[in-house]
C-alpha cells in the first residue's frame, strides 16, 4: 500500500491539519504510515497516530484522548471543521487498529488504561523511569544520625526546629531521592551546600559527589553559588574541610558522555561513578534525559534534585520536577521520627505517607524578595492564579517594578537600548572585556518567543540596527560590543549552551571574549565559534538558569506561547528591577493561562499503574 492509496479524503483532511500547523511533515508522514502497515485509510486511527506523534512537539509525553472533544481546525474552503473524534467510540474502535498496543508490547502506539495514547518509546521512558525513581525512593539509607543532627546543629546555629533550610537539609541527607524546590532567593544552594558537607562528614571514605545541569550556564552558576559557600562551611569545620566541598559541575549530556549517534559513556551496563548525584536546575531536564540519567546511577546511590517546580517545563516533552513535586505532603510516621531526632522538629505525618513523599522539601521563605519586593509580590500572584493581584502591584509604584502598558516593538528597543546605556558607555570608554561582560550581564531583555514582532529575531535585529547607527559602523555583521550567546555545546573549546560573547578589537582583529566567574577571560576569531546568535534580546525559554539584576520582560496578547509559568519565569528573572512592557489584556492572559503537560508520570509516582 503505498502513500497515494491513502484514502484521499482522510489524506486531504492530514493535509489541511499539516497546512495549518496543527501537525508537522514528520507526524503526516508518520500517519501515513501507519495506515500503510495496517492497510487502513480510517481516519480515526490515522488522526490517532498524528496526534501521538505531534504531541512531544508540544511538551507532551502522550496524547490523552479520553477528554472531550476538541476542535482541531476551523471550517474554511477547504472542507469542513475537524474535530476530534468522542471519546469512548474513538477509544474502542482503536483498540482494533494493529499498530496499537496495550502496554508492554512493542508497537508503534500505546494506550493505557488512562486513554493516553503513546509513541512506544516515551511509553518506555516514562515507565522506566517512573519504576526507578520509586525504588530509589525506597532505597534504606545509612546515616550516623547523632553526627547528622550534631553537624546541622552547627551548619544552622540558631535556627528554630521548624526552619525550613534546616528541615530541607535534614530531608535530604535521610533519603536516597531528594528534591529541594523553592522560587528564588529561598535558599536552594544554601541548603545543598549544607547537605553536601553534612553527607562528606559521615565517615570514610567520603561520598564521590558529582554535580550536573541541564545547560552549561546552570552548571556555571550551581558552582559559583557552591563556592561561595565554602566560608561558612569553612567557619563551621575549617578550611581543610571545606575545601573539599565540590564546585564543579558539568551539563548532564556531558556527564552521560552522549554521543551523536544516541550512545552514551554511561547507561545501565556502564554507571556513573559517584555515590552522589546532585542536579540543579531539574525543571528544565525532560522525561527522557532523566530517565537516561536515572538508568546511568549506580545502585545505592542518591540523587538530589534542585529547582523551582512553578517555572517553565523542559523545552523537550515532560515535566519531571512538576510531576515529582506533585506528590508533596506529610511525611510518614517512621520518616518524620528520623526527622526529630535529627533536626529537632518535623511537620504532622500522614499514616498514608510514602517514601516518596518523604524525600519532597519545598523552601517557601525568599530572602531575596522580602515583604515589601513588587517582584516577589507579583511572583506570588502568578503562582496563586490571581490576575488582578499581579495587577495591584504593578499599580502599586514599589521600587522595584515598573509597568508599561504597551506592546509594540518600538517601544521595547527604546527600553532595551535605555537598559543598555550602561554597557554601550563602557563600550565608548574602551572598557576591557570583563568590564564589558559585567556591565552587559547586569541587563536583558527577555521575550516569549522567537518569532513575530515582539519576537527575539524581530528585536535583536532592531536593537543590533541602532547601535550600529550609534556607533557608526554601517551595515557590517560583526562590530566591536556585538554580544553572542552560544547555542550549541562545544567540548573541544569548553564553550556551552548559553554561554554569552562579547566582540572586542585587539591586534589580531576583531575576536570574541568570553569572561569565566572567576573573571578571566579568553577570546577566538570569529569563525571559530560554535553555533550562536545575537543575545541583546533573548527567550524567557533560554534564560531559565540564569539570573540579571535587571530585565525587561515584553509579552503580547496575541502569543500563544505565554502562560502563568512562563510569565513567573521571566519575572523571577530579575534580581533588583523588573520592567514589563504589556497590555493589561496580555497581563491577565499570561497569569490566567495555565498549559498543563499531558503525562502518565505523576499517576504512576501515586501508584496507578496500568
Amino acid at each position: 500500500m503505498s502513500t497515494t492509496d491513502i484514502d484521499s479524503d482522510t489524506d486531504a483532511r492530514l493535509c489541511r491539519l499539516f497546512n495549518a500547523g496543527r501537525i508537522d511533515a514528520l507526524d503526516l508522514e508518520f500517519a501515513r504510515m501507519i495506515g500503510r502497515q495496517c492497510r487502513s485509510t480510517r481516519w480515526d486511527w490515522l488522526l490517532a497516530a498524528a496526534l501521538a506523534s505531534h504531541a512531544p512537539a508540544l511538551g507532551h509525553v502522550c496524547e490523552p484522548l479520553a477528554g472531550p472533544r476538541r476542535l482541531l481546525l476551523g471550517a474554511d474552503e477547504r472542507g469542513e471543521a475537524l474535530w476530534t473524534p468522542q471519546a469512548a467510540g474513538w477509544l474502542q474502535r482503536l483498540r482494533d487498529c494493529p499498530a496499537l498496543g496495550r502496554p508492554g508490547e512493542l508497537k508503534p502506539l500505546l494506550l493505557d488504561a488512562s486513554g493516553r495514547l503513546y509513541l512506544y518509546r516515551y511509553w518506555l521512558a516514562e515507565r522506566t523511569l517512573a519504576e526507578r525513581l520509586l525504588a530509589l525512593a525506597a532505597q534504606p539509607v545509612a546515616v550516623d544520625e547523632a553526627r547528622l543532627a550534631a553537624d546541622l546543629a552547627t551548619l544552622f546555629p540558631g535556627a528554630a526546629a521548624d526552619d525550613g533550610q534546616l528541615r530541607a537539609a535534614a530531608t535530604a541527607a535521610l533519603s536516597a531521592l531528594a528534591l529541594i524546590t523553592g522560587g528564588p532567593g529561598t535558599g536552594k544552594t544554601t541548603t545543598l551546600a549544607s547537605v553536601l558537607a553534612a553527607l562528606l562528614r559521615q565517615g570514610e571514605p567520603p561520598p564521590r559527589i558529582a554535580l550536573a545541569a541541564p545547560t552549561g550556564k546552570a552548571a556555571a552558576r550551581m558552582g559559583e553559588a557552591l563556592d561561595q559557600r565554602r566560608p561558612a562551611i569553612a567557619a563551621a569545620f575549617g578550611a581543610d574541610f571545606a575545601a573539599q566541598l565540590p564546585t564543579t559541575a558539568m551539563t548532564l549530556h556531558r556527564l552521560l558522555g552522549l554521543r551523536p549517534d544516541g550512545s552514551a559513556r554511561h547507561d545501565a551496563a556502564t554507571p556513573l561513578d559517584c555515590d552522589v548525584l546532585v542536579i540543579d536546575e531539574a525543571s528544565m531536564v525532560d522525561l527522557t534525559l532523566m530517565s537516561r540519567t536515572l538508568a546511568a546511577l549506580p545502585p545505592r546511590a542518591r540523587l538530589i534534585l534542585l529547582g523551582d517546580r512553578h517555572q517553565l517545563a523542559s523545552v523537550d516533552a515532560g515535566a519531571v520536577l512538576g510531576d515529582l513535586g506533585a506528590q508533596a505532603g506529610p511525611p510518614s510516621p517512621a520518616f518524620a521520627e528520623r526527622l526529630r531526632r535529627v533536626a529537632g522538629a518535623a511537620p504532622a505525618a500522614a499514616e498514608a505517607g510514602s517514601a516518596l513523599r518523604d524525600g519532597i522539601a519545598e523552601l517557601s521563605v525568599s530572602h531575596r524578595f522580602g515583604a515589601d519586593s513588587g517582584i516577589g509580590r507579583l511572583a506570588r500572584a502568578i503562582n496563586a492564579g490571581d490576575a488582578d493581584a499581579a495587577l495591584a502591584s504593578l499599580e502599586a509604584g514599589l521600587d522595584d517594578l515598573a509597568w508599561q502598558p504597551a506592546a509594540g516593538s518600538e517601544a521595547a528597543v527604546a527600553r532595551a537600548l535605555a537598559g543598555y546605556e550602561a554597557y554601550l558607555q563602557a563600550l565608548a570608554a574602551g572598557a576591557d572585556a570583563p568590564a564589558l561582560a559585567a556591565a552587559f550581564a547586569g541587563f536583558r531583555l527577555l521575550a516569549a518567543t522567537r518569532h513575530g514582532p515582539l519576537g527575539v529575531e524581530t528585536l535583536n535585529a532592531r536593537i543590533e540596527a541602532r547601535i550600529r547607527q550609534r556607533l557608526r559602523c554601517g551595515e557590517v555583521l560583526w562590530y566591536p560590543g556585538r554580544a553572542v550567546m552560544v547555542t550549541r555545546n562545544d567540548y573541544t573549546l569548553g564553550l556551552f549552551n548559553g554561554d554569552v560573547g562579547i566582540a572586542v578589537g585587539s591586534e589580531q582583529g576583531l575576536r570574541v571574549a568570553f569572561v569565566g566567574a572567576d573573571g578571566h577571560c579568553r577570546t577566538l576569531p570569529v569563525p571559530r565559534l560554535p553555533e550562536h546568535e545575537p543575545v541583546f534580546a533573548m527567550t524567557v525559554h533560554k534564560a531559565q538558569g540564569s539570573e540579571f539584576e535587571h530585565v525587561l520582560l515584553v509579552l503580547a496578547a496575541s502569543e500563544q506561547a505565554t502562560s502563568r509559568e512562563l510569565f513567573y519565569t521571566g519575572v523571577t528573572r530579575a534580581r533588583r528591577q523588573l520592567e514589563l512592557l504589556a497590555e493589561r489584556e496580555a497581563l491577565q492572559q499570561a497569569v490566567q493561562t495555565v498549559k498543563p503537560r499531558a503525562s502518565g508520570l505523576a499517576d504512576r509516582l501515586a501508584g496507578q499503574w496500568d
